[in-house]
């Protein structure tokens, strides 16, 4: 459970305890909850109490009473029109048939009375009581909502209006940016991961969006998976376009533009389709590996040769940059190892910590004495590197040099790399590196040596 989910369920136990100790409710008094993870925590929190109580708590709250654990107070309490919509959809996934067919009747009459207001507050909760044994109603009954030809307009959502007798005009009001403003333009900019999902699925199924839309929310959204449905739909719909016509270079670029990998990643695949090949090899050196070997791909079908571009990077020291050496690093051989080591005294850090990382599965046996200096590297990243390489020697290392690293005057790159590497070795050595770094003034070393392993 992440820190949000467990500040959800927290703050809806601590409404569930106050509210059945007699707290008072709305302003002033308790607040109610207002995210799904502590409507539920609520529910469970109120029949939990009564499950310890003796006499059970009064409960004369109607929210409490919409959570007791005898079906009969449930149900009378789903009578009161005045009962939350949130815990009415808990109540439509209930155990007891009476109860739960009467909560439904309420959550459709709700939702047939505003569906507007109705689905922007509930449908993050009714998402998660889908998972439920009866939980399903409540999500058919929404998607239904959501899939009708009409849009359902968002609560705040104002039409425009042109001027006329006299009056100014006045432009249309949205929170979304999109007119008209509806309720599926708020589920596609939710928050909550699992609403935008569920959102950007209804949306394909529609097909309201052109190639152009999908690559721009493709582009612009952030979560890997949301972003991977906008990306394969607008793939779809260039492959759709047909033989002749080819994709739409605005949609490619645009891909191209991502911020996932994986949106990159099928923008370079659409250069080749597009006529436009030997501009792959700008990505040759992308910080995704997916998206350098997807560029590998597009080059070699264009006829290009994707080891020789990475080379003539490398060996510019002006041109030479990280993600450079990497992706020569990925098509290099051990034939290329010298090429790497050359770049081990350049004056970028990061530069440095790319080549040693290539050079890993490209040498054979570990040279100790060239790579335990790196430890003392300035750079943090190095020195991260040289202890992976080092790290299938341990057993080999000579433990007074790396102990002699542990010194409160070494960085603390430095004694963490030596720590890790005694670690590895074992014995004595370990128990003397735990025992010093125990007492380490970094709070962050002290934790890796009382930690596990350490």
């Amino acid at each position: 459970m992440g820190a949000a989910m467990r500040s959800e369920t927290e703050s809806g136990r601590a409404a569930a305890r106050a509210l059945l100790g007699g707290a008072r409710a709305g302003f002033g008094g308790v607040r109610p909850p207002d995210l799904p993870g502590a409507w539920t925590a609520f529910d469970e929190e109120v029949r939990r109490v009564h499950s310890r109580s003796y006499p059970p708590p009064p409960g004369t709250r109607l929210e409490t009473r919409l959570c007791d654990p005898d079906g009969h107070v449930r149900e009378a309490a789903l009578r009161d029109p005045k009962a939350p919509l949130p815990l009415v959809a808990i109540r439509c996934a209930d155990w007891v048939p009476a109860v739960r067919d009467l909560a439904r009747q309420v959550l459709a009459g709700a939702l047939a009375a505003d569906p507007g207001r109705t689905l922007t507050a509930l449908v993050p909760l009714v998402l998660r009581l889908g998972r439920r044994e009866q939980g399903g109603w409540a999500l058919e009954l929404f998607d239904t909502a959501l899939r009708a030809k009409e849009p359902v307009l968002a609560p705040w959502a104002r039409p425009a209006r042109p001027a006329r007798w006299g009056r100014p005009a006045r432009p249309a009001r949205t929170l979304t940016g999109e007119v008209p403003d509806t309720v599926m333009a708020w589920l596609r900019r939710s928050g909550d991961l699992q609403v935008r999902r569920y959102a950007a699925r209804l949306t394909l199924e529609s097909g309201q969006f052109g190639v152009r839309e999908l690559a721009r929310r493709a582009a612009v959204e952030s979560d890997p998976l949301t972003s991977r449905l906008w990306a394969e739909a607008a793939m779809a719909a260039m492959a759709a376009d047909g033989p002749d016509g080819g994709p739409d270079d605005e949609a490619v670029d645009t891909l191209l533009g991502g911020h996932v990998p994986m949106v990159r990643a099928c923008g370079v695949t659409a250069l080749r389709r597009a006529g436009r090949a030997a501009e792959a090899a700008r990505h040759l050196t992308d910080r995704s590996a997916l998206v350098r070997a997807c560029a590998r791909w597009a080059v070699k079908q264009a006829g290009g040769d994707p080891y020789a571009l990475c080379r003539e990077l490398i060996e510019d020291p002006e041109r030479v940059f990280p993600y450079a050496v990497t992706g020569f690093a990925e098509c290099a051989g051990r034939a290329d190892a010298p090429l790497l080591r050359a770049l081990l005294d350049h004056p970028a850090g990061a530069v440095r910590a790319a080549a040693l990382a290539g050079l890993r599965p490209l040498e054979g046996p570990v040279d100790v004495e060239r790579l335990l200096p790196l430890l003392d590297d300035p750079s943090a990243s190095v020195a991260r590197e040289a202890a992976l390489c080092l790290l299938s020697s341990a057993v080999r290392l000579d433990a007074a040099p790396l102990e002699a690293r542990l010194g409160a005057d070494r960085p603390a790159h430095t004694r963490r790399a030596a720590f890790r590497l005694l670690r590895a070795r074992g014995g004595a050595a370990a128990l003397r590196a735990s025992r010093a770094l125990a007492r380490d003034p970094d709070p962050s070393l002290r934790a890796l040596a009382l930690g596990p392993g350490g």
